[in-house]
């Protein structure tokens, strides 16, 4: 019996269209490695068995506080999304042109992981895939995958929470988190 099994959550959400998402293939192998580290860790999640999708909270330190992940599994890979708790106005144009260049700015030098700005509503969010072909991922891989994304909104949250709360600019709002690299 699998270990992930009875853990289903119908959440809905833009990750599978507002709608009960149709059953999709997913790696059973890379569902139960990932529910592992989940379980090993003790953390409170829902797992829905026919799309292969587990979803969770997460507290972080800084100026975000919680952040909600999406991990879709796929059938060799998978992909670990962190969802900010505030995203940028939709219909601010300026705060969109500055959460725009934020991504930009806070991609550029980083080597796991990317921000993401979904230009319809404003919602921001750190993705990492992972390519797992022909393997399962270890525990490390695992660990890697989901706190990137944590320690990515630790370090840029106050330029996020500056640019939507107090008009920063993008270029000195990056900056600031980038002090100490």
């Amino acid at each position: 019996r699998s270990a992930i099994r009875g853990r289903i959550g119908k959440e809905e959400s833009k990750y599978d269209g507002g709608e009960k998402m149709a059953e999709r293939e997913y790696s059973r192998e890379l569902a139960e490695a990932i529910d592992n580290y989940l379980i090993e860790n003790d953390w409170k999640i829902s797992f829905d068995e026919d799309t292969g999708v587990f979803r969770f909270g997460l507290s972080i330190d800084g100026k975000l506080q919680q952040i909600r992940y999406v991990i879709v599994v796929g059938q060799q890979s998978y992909t670990c999304y962190a969802i900010s708790p505030i995203g940028a106005d939709k219909d601010d144009a300026r705060m969109m042109k500055e959460m725009a260049e934020f991504t930009c700015r806070a991609n550029y030098n980083l080597k796991l992981g990317n921000f993401e700005l979904d230009m319809r509503d404003g919602e921001i969010r750190f993705k990492v895939h992972v390519d797992s072909t022909g393997m399962v991922p270890n525990r490390d891989i695992i660990d890697n995958s989901i706190s990137c994304p944590a320690a990515m909104f630790e370090r840029y949250g106050r330029a996020i929470t500056g640019i939507v709360f107090n008009e920063e600019k993008a270029e000195s709002a990056v900056a600031k988190c980038e002090e100490d690299l």
